[in-house]
C-alpha cells in the first residue's frame, strides 16, 4: 500500500511539474544553423525547462515573415534583424516589435568572390564587370549602391545555393560568412569574402524579439526566456558539439563538419571586444536609424529606447 501511495504521489508531482511549464513559441527566420545554436542549446540542455518553459522552436525558411508573425500575435518570440525591426516600427504603430537580445555584434553578411579575381575591396566587386547575385531590395544593397554608386557589375537575383558561383569565375554573391563560403570551398572553389559590416552598415543580426504587448502583460515570461537564452548561448559558445549534432539532424542539407567549422567562424562576430553576448547600445540603434532614414527606407525617426529593451 505504501509503495502504491508513493508511486501515485510521484506521478502527481511529475504531472504537476509538466503542467506548470508555460508553452512558448519561438520562430526562426531560417532553418537550423549555427547562428541559432544558443537557442537550440537552451532547449537541448534544459535551460528553458528549468525556467518552467516549454519552448517550441519553429524553423523558418526563405521569406519567413517573423516580424509580422510577432505583430499579429502568431508567435510569442521570434528572430529578426535590426533593420527589419526598424522598418516594422515605421509602418506598424500598434503592438510594436522590440529587440531583447542580439546574437551578432558584427553582421555576418558578406559578398563572396573568387580569390582568383584578386579583388582588394568590396568596391572592386561593384566597379568591375561580372555578375553579382544579390537581393536588390535589401537595405545593405541599397547602402552599398549609395556608397559606391551605380554598379558596373551586373546584379542578378539571388536564388540561394552556390552552384552558379562554383561554375562561373565571374560570379560573386551575397551570403552568410558561416555557410556559403564553406559550401563553395567544399565544392572546390577558392573564395575571398568581404564583410558588409566593414563598409559601415552593421545592423544587429539574429535578434531575439517580442512585442510591446508581451512585454507589458508578461514581463516575467520575457525575463525567463532571456535568462535561459543567455545560458544557452554561453553553453553553445563554450561547447557547441552536442547542439551541432542535434541541428545537423534537423537540417540535413548541412553536414556536421560544416556545422562545427561554422560555429568557430562565427564566434568572433558574437564575442567582440567591449561587448557582452546579446548586448545592444543606443548608439548602434541610432546610427542604423539615421542610415535607413538617409536611404529613405523609413519616414519616422524612432528613438533607440523604443526599439530595444536594455
Amino acid at each position: 500500500m505504501k509503495t502504491i501511495i508513493t508511486l501515485l504521489f510521484s506521478m502527481l508531482m511529475t504531472s504537476t511539474a509538466f503542467a506548470a511549464n508555460t508553452p512558448v513559441t519561438l520562430a526562426l527566420n531560417w532553418k537550423a544553423e549555427p547562428e541559432f545554436g544558443g537557442f537550440y542549446a537552451a532547449s537541448l540542455q534544459g535551460f528553458y525547462k528549468a525556467q518552467g518553459l516549454d519552448v517550441k522552436v519553429l524553423e523558418g525558411g526563405s521569406g519567413t515573415p517573423t516580424v509580422q508573425m510577432l505583430a499579429n500575435n502568431k508567435v510569442d518570440f521570434a528572430i529578426v534583424s535590426a533593420d527589419e525591426l526598424i522598418i516594422s516600427q515605421d509602418k506598424n504603430k500598434v503592438n510594436k516589435v522590440k529587440a531583447l537580445f542580439a546574437v551578432y555584434q558584427k553582421s555576418p553578411y558578406i559578398v563572396m568572390t573568387h580569390a582568383e579575381r584578386n579583388f582588394k575591396s568590396l568596391k572592386d566587386v561593384f566597379t568591375n564587370e561580372g555578375f553579382l547575385s544579390m537581393q536588390s531590395g535589401l537595405p545593405y544593397y541599397q547602402y552599398l549602391v549609395q556608397k559606391f554608386g551605380k554598379p558596373k557589375v551586373r546584379v542578378v537575383p539571388y536564388l540561394g545555393g552556390v552552384s552558379n558561383f562554383v561554375n562561373d569565375m565571374t560570379f560573386s554573391q551575397q551570403g552568410f560568412i558561416t555557410i556559403e563560403p564553406l559550401s563553395a570551398e567544399k565544392a572546390g572553389a577558392k573564395v575571398k569574402n568581404f564583410l558588409i559590416a566593414d563598409e559601415g552598415f552593421n545592423p544587429y543580426l539574429v535578434v531575439l524579439a517580442t512585442t510591446e504587448e508581451t512585454l507589458k502583460n508578461k514581463p516575467e515570461l520575457v525575463q525567463k526566456v532571456l535568462a535561459a537564452t543567455r545560458e544557452g548561448w554561453a553553453h553553445y559558445l563554450k561547447d557547441p558539439k552536442a547542439t551541432n549534432e542535434h541541428m545537423a539532424k534537423l537540417n540535413k542539407a548541412i553536414d556536421l563538419e560544416t556545422f562545427n567549422k561554422a560555429a568557430d567562424i562565427q564566434k568572433p562576430l558574437i564575442e567582440t571586444a567591449g561587448t557582452t553576448v546579446g548586448s545592444m547600445t543606443d548608439d548602434r540603434w541610432d546610427t542604423l536609424v539615421q542610415q535607413m532614414k538617409k536611404l529613405k527606407l523609413i519616414k519616422s525617426t524612432p528613438k533607440a529606447a523604443d526599439l530595444y529593451v536594455k
